[in-house]
């Protein structure tokens, strides 16, 4: 396993000789502050200091200055306070979070779209003490201490060169479930405690060392944060944009080697005519579409990488372009040090190809929420709360196991219903749900969003035409658009109180 890890490190850049200065700054950012972001900024001075670090909305900033104003910025914070980060994708997140760590200070990942209400209750559960936050946001903050990010440069420019100090005590680092189904709890995410986590992702997106990586998805998302991360361990350049446009994304690709996307962005920049040549597009955070991978690949090249995971167990597997192109709806398989395990409701192996709960290991596996409960655990792997299966060795997610309905005595799985209809000519998006019924117990409503040629029936043939009959939608209503979260998640209990 070791020397697998070791390989693939060496095959992405990431370990590979160097000067004296790269070493030395390499060394003494460990001493300080072990492998941490704080580590990877004083590695990248040292190794790269006049590579472009971030470019975003305010211009460029090197390694070597990102480095020393988060040094500065850590003084207006205190060790062991608990500070909430409210930010769209710039410097003043990523320099914020990194500040935390330089002080030991935790870090609480808020999701711009929280209500004023959701945002206060966050807030109280999370005991946060300070926030830094878009000044557009100031209508729905809490009554908590603020600091507005157009007020982070004042800081650092008059922030001390002082030492700080050594081997602070280790800042928590919190992401906010999705809040899909109700008030976002809070996901503690351990800190990596070498690279070999790095190494699991890039043994199957094949990044490399100075990569030019645009990150669209939020970074108060797990995977725009896994995009941070890798991208700093890469010595990456990171190209960020407060507000995501298809065509101003497109565009920076032109100078980019790599993009983190979410589906609904890159449905939406399909809908672009702009084609820039990109070497990696990886996309996570909610279900791909079938017909977007297929687009993707054909409109871009084999440059698609689709990985699933979630907030508690990072990731559980990452499907290459060769194995979407085979098949579009897959999940692929578990990257490098990573187990999976199909299991019944009494926890034992279910045969390949039936499907079960999907429980996963790896070394980041969340430590918990904030609140002491956990997810299901089993032998060491722990429940992602999907169902799926396993075809040919790669997976496939059949949906939440909270989703699956049972209509009739049947067990139906909405996402397989969504599969299918994001195929039919004339759809752009679709969500289906269940939903009571007096006479089967449940059934199934569709909601789509396409052009004036589909009618219910069209819809609803479509499906009986393909599986079975149970699985026919008997509620479709068509929409101009579904309700989704900041990070693009469809809100499905919006859409239950229409029905």
């Amino acid at each position: 396993m070791l020397t697998r890890v070791l390989l693939t490190l060496v095959k992405a850049g990431v370990i590979r000789p160097l000067g004296p200065r790269g070493l030395a700054g390499t060394v003494r950012g460990y001493l300080q502050w072990d492998i941490t972001l704080a580590w990877g900024y004083q590695t990248g001075a040292g190794r790269h200091p006049d590579r472009a670090a971030i470019i975003d909305d305010d211009g460029v900033l090197t390694y070597a200055e990102v480095h020393e104003r988060t040094s500065r910025l850590a003084h207006a914070f205190r060790a062991g306070e608990r500070i909430g980060l409210l930010c769209r994708n710039h410097r003043g997140f990523i320099e914020t979070m990194t500040a935390c760590t330089k002080i030991g200070a935790d870090a609480v990942l808020l999701n711009t779209g929280l209500s004023k209400g959701q945002l206060a209750q966050v807030a109280q559960d999370q005991k946060i003490d300070r926030i830094v936050a878009d000044r557009e946001f100031a209508d729905v903050l809490p009554d908590v201490p603020t600091y507005f990010s157009d007020e982070l440069e004042s800081l650092i420019i008059n922030g001390p060169k002082t030492p700080l100090p050594r081997r602070p005590p280790r800042g928590r680092l919190i992401i906010l479930t999705s809040g899909t189904t109700g008030t976002p709890k809070g996901a503690k995410r351990p800190e990596p405690a070498s690279l070999a986590p790095a190494a699991a992702l890039l043994s199957r997106i094949p990044l490399k060392h100075g990569d030019v990586i645009a990150i669209t998805s939020p970074l108060f998302h797990a995977w725009g944060l896994a995009a941070f991360q890798l991208g700093l361990v890469l010595g990456a350049t990171l190209v960020l944009r407060r507000r995501f446009d298809p065509a101003q994304t497109l565009q920076d690709a032109e100078k980019c080697t790599a993009m983190f996307v979410v589906p609904v962005m890159l449905q939406r920049m399909l809908e672009t005519p702009h084609r820039p040549k990109l070497r990696i597009i990886a996309s996570s955070g909610s279900a791909l579409p079938p017909r977007v991978a297929t687009r993707t690949l054909q409109e871009f090249g084999p440059v698609l990488y689709n990985l699933y995971g979630s907030t508690e167990v990072s990731w559980a597997s990452i499907a290459t372009p060769e194995e979407i192109l085979k098949e579009p709806g897959t999940a692929g398989q578990p990257p490098l040090g990573t187990r999976l395990a199909i299991v019944d409701d009494q926890g034992k192996p279910v045969a390949p190809g039936e499907t079960g709960r999907i429980f996963v290991g790896n070394e980041m596996l969340f430590d918990g929420y904030t609140n002491g409960t956990s997810k299901e655990s089993l032998n060491g792997l722990m429940s992602t709360g999907d169902l799926g299966y396993v075809k040919d060795g790669l997976l496939f997610v059949a949906g939440r196991d909270d989703e699956m309905i049972v209509s009739g005595g049947e067990n139906v799985y909405p996402r397989e219903v969504e599969d299918l209809l994001s195929n039919l000519d004339g759809v752009t998006e679709v969500a289906v749900l269940g939903v009571p019924d007096d006479e089967f117990g449940q059934r199934l409503a569709a909601f789509v969003v396409g052009d004036e040629t589909l009618t219910a029936d069209h819809v609803r043939d479509h499906v009986k035409a393909n599986l079975a009959r149970f699985s026919v939608p008997r509620d479709v209503f068509f929409v101009n658009e579904l309700p989704r979260n900041a990070a693009g998640k469809v809100l499905k209990r919006q859409l239950r109180e229409q029905v």
